[in-house]
């Protein structure tokens, strides 16, 4: 159920013309990726960006990724070094966001990298994002468009149910293709994992590029991006995994071989899996059953981004 104030507007001229007007005014604004919605604001304007950390009830310490238009956008907000260039040029636009060096006297707003030397930049493909980064004229600010620690939203309903009237105006343009966050990458380390898969990164950067120890997701203690906290993307109901059958209180979500109360892939897909499990998380949690229950998912390609969502819901 929509709430009073929030405003859900089909993609098209007149949505983005009043998503452009919105962020150019210093509002917060809804908008669909490639992989999941996200909450944008002008990543240079710091009380726009406080918007989005009261609406999200987000903590301060957690940096936000910058979306741009273009390479040459992200050139002028970091500095890039060899295999940063050879992973832009592979890979964006698409779902893999860097973490750089922060150019000196870019417009960036300081709440938007936490205050560290370093910014995470994305140059996204779906067709709403471009257009609003045209429309507006500013780079954006843009974490997933749910409460903090929820589970990210993969189509506008789920905006409204998690944000309610925070937001005023969300443009649905239906549900992401990827339907996982961006792969994440700062240096040789990949700080979460996403679409963009640990072998398509090695691949991307040829001899040049790390071994496979080095593409192991980071364990660190400090967060110097977005989506490392351990707690993250998690329902509101206790969440089981790798489950071969349901208690007669869960709702489980199956793949593969064990079908559950709805499926991931009954193919066995990682992709098509990865697309479905925020909206199947969705459903559960709003569903009659007090537990939910997930099937196991292979750990290769997507499925490491996939259960490392897992892991961090069911913490």
């Amino acid at each position: 159920m929509t709430a009073p104030n929030a405003s859900i507007f089909p993609y098209g001229p007149a949505a983005i013309a009043a998503a452009g007007a919105a962020i150019r005014a210093g509002g917060i604004v809804a908008v669909p990726t490639e992989t999941v919605y996200g909450l944008a604001a002008d990543a240079a304007d710091s009380a726009a960006v406080a918007r989005i950390y009261a609406a999200k009830g987000r903590p301060a310490f957690n940096p936000l990724i910058v979306h741009v238009p273009d390479m040459a956008a992200a050139e002028a907000l970091a500095v890039f070094g060899d295999d940063d260039r050879a992973l832009a040029t592979a890979f964006w636009p698409g779902p893999l966001t860097l973490v750089l060096p922060l150019r000196p006297g870019a417009p960036v707003a300081s709440i938007v990298t936490a205050g560290l030397a370093t910014v995470a930049i994305r140059v996204p493909a779906h067709r709403a994002m471009q257009a609003l980064l045209h429309a507006s004229g500013r780079a954006l600010a843009a974490p997933s468009a749910n409460r903090s620690n929820g589970i990210s939203p993969t189509r506008a309903e789920h905006v409204v149910a998690s944000l309610g009237d925070a937001v005023p105006l969300v443009i649905d343009d239906g549900a992401c293709a990827a339907g996982l966050e961006s792969t994440i990458v700062f240096g040789r380390t990949i700080l979460r994992p996403g679409p963009v898969t640990s072998a398509e990164i090695l691949a991307a950067l040829g001899s040049s590029g790390p071994t496979d120890v080095g593409l192991r997701p980071a364990v660190r203690r400090e967060v110097i991006a977005p989506g490392q906290l351990a707690t993250h993307y998690a329902p509101s109901k206790p969440l089981r995994l790798d489950a071969m059958t349901a208690a007669p209180d869960e709702w489980l979500i199956g793949f593969g071989a064990i079908p559950g109360d709805e499926t991931l892939s009954a193919c066995g897909d990682p992709v098509e899996a990865a697309a479905r499990l925020f909206d199947a998380l969705h459903r559960a949690d709003a569903g009659s059953k007090p537990r939910i229950a997930v099937a196991p998912i292979p750990a290769d390609g997507v499925g490491e981004a996939i259960n490392d969502r897992l892991a961090r819901a069911a913490t």
